[in-house]
């Protein structure tokens, strides 16, 4: 589990032209929340913010005003939907020892069997609970050989010593679908055709 630092100040502006102002500075606003503490509202360092969070479930260790050292991870990350650059970052507070409820992404790996089939993410992350600390940034499954009518469960996902499940053990994860037969298309057409003779 990957570990990044982050200088954050906190800030005393709210509202839309606050938050202009801020990203004009290439910053993010953001808020840290948790422990039962107000929430903190803080600016931080754009560019390495947007680094950061190419890794999903990334432990930020925040260095805030240079007073005090807060590790967190993120939990909601709000982007220009046109232009994809940060608006807004909500972090949850977090201590080494914790443990927390995260979804870490799912991965397949393998050929299908032969046929066409087509694989179904049902879901694209799977919900752990797993220590602040050591969240996995992935899990990778394997779908070789797998025939229409197959699903992984959560169940089947090998998950590292100290990580458990946060959903249902059946809940499917991955399933494996049959390509779609033309054929059906044809026999509409037929069927049409015989319509306009008669």
């Amino acid at each position: 589990m990957s570990e990044v630092k982050l200088t954050a100040e906190t800030r005393s502006e709210f509202g839309k032209g606050a938050a202009r102002r801020i990203r004009r500075d290439n910053k993010v606003p953001g808020v840290l929340y948790g422990h039962g503490s107000d929430p903190l509202h803080l600016t931080l360092p754009g560019h390495e913010l947007l680094l950061a969070l190419r890794t999903p479930n990334v432990l930020i260790s925040l260095d805030i005003d240079g007073k005090s050292n807060e590790l967190a991870i993120p939990k909601s990350v709000q982007r220009d939907p046109l232009k994809g650059f940060l608006e807004h970052v909500d972090l949850q507070l977090v201590k080494r020892g914790e443990k927390v409820t995260v979804e870490v992404p799912v991965h397949a790996e393998g050929e299908l069997a032969p046929g066409g089939n087509l694989l179904e993410h049902v879901l694209n992350a799977l919900p752990v609970e797993a220590e602040a600390t050591h969240i996995p940034e992935s899990f990778t499954v394997s779908v070789e050989g797998l025939e229409a009518g197959a699903s992984v469960l959560a169940k089947d996902i090998a998950l590292p010593s100290g990580i458990s499940l946060a959903v249902e053990d059946d809940t499917v994860v991955l399933q494996v679908l049959q390509a779609q037969v033309e054929e059906a298309v044809e026999g509409e057409e037929t069927e049409g055709e015989e319509v306009a003779e008669a």
